[in-house]
């Protein structure tokens, strides 16, 4: 791969690879996956300072909110710049811990819902504007597939460090 996680929406977006961001929103495995998990391993830590499933699972959510968010701003053409958030005040400051993992995955598929309305009354030129979140100059189609790639990264961390022990 060219990028890291650290370099943000272009590692996220080279996750995809050839895949087709549309049909990712609608794929239901990740949430197949997220539902197949208990209580008890939702708040598993791999290590100590590190989130739990539920935690991620919030994150997840929370970031899509925030991506399509920016999306519609830019395809409505605002050129505000958009600053970038704090992901750990965002989960230090949320109730993650306290819900139930059945809960979080409610939320976030209310979320992909409104999330794939929103894809679905995009057109293509509304696609090809682009706007500046954090330090990235990305057309909305570009935010799209970051907030995509972004779950996949969440999800392979899933399944390598909480899932395999």
């Amino acid at each position: 791969m060219k990028y890291t996680v650290q370099d943000g929406f272009p590692y996220y977006i080279e996750l995809l690879g050839n895949s087709n961001y549309r049909q990712l929103f609608s794929s239901q495995e990740n949430f197949a996956l997220l539902e197949s998990i208990s209580e008890e391993q939702a708040s598993y830590r791999y290590a100590a300072g590190k989130w739990n499933i539920k935690q991620i699972v919030g994150h997840i959510t929370d970031h899509e909110r925030i991506m399509t968010y920016r999306a519609l701003r830019f395809s409505r053409k605002d050129i505000t710049q958009l600053p970038g958030y704090d992901q750990n005040l965002f989960v230090e400051n949320s109730r993650f811990d306290e819900l139930s993992l059945r809960q979080l995955i409610t939320d976030f598929k209310n979320v992909r819902a409104a999330t794939n309305s929103f894809i679905g009354s995009l057109s293509e030129l509304q696609l090809n504007l682009k706007g500046v979140a954090w330090k990235y100059e990305l057309t909305v189609e570009e935010f799209l597939k970051a907030t995509i790639g972004h779950e996949i990264h969440h999800i392979d961390i899933i399944k390598d460090r909480y899932l395999n022990n």
